[in-house]
């Protein structure tokens, strides 16, 4: 699977794939010192969905929204790709 982020947050990127974004995502929480559990809680999303974003099977940019907040780092750092 692979992101269209030309809408996310005014990036004008072009697609990153959806396992780059869940292997970001689990990096940071795990750097920040959170369980799927504590991440769900601070972003107010099921740990089911957290779950599903990391393992690369959802990427709801309204989501990556809330966990890039509760992570406290900017979207980008889990979208731009590697040049």
């Amino acid at each position: 699977m692979s992101i269209a982020l030309n809408t996310i947050d005014g990036l004008g990127l072009g697609a990153i794939s959806g396992t780059t974004v869940a292997s970001r995502v689990k990096a940071y929480r795990e750097s920040a010192g959170y369980s799927i559990e504590d991440l769900a809680v601070t972003c107010g999303l099921a740990n089911s969905e957290i779950a599903a974003i990391e393992d690369g099977t959802d990427a709801d940019p309204a989501k990556l929204r809330r966990i890039a907040a509760a992570l406290q780092v900017p979207v980008s750092a889990l979208l731009t790709t590697d040049s």
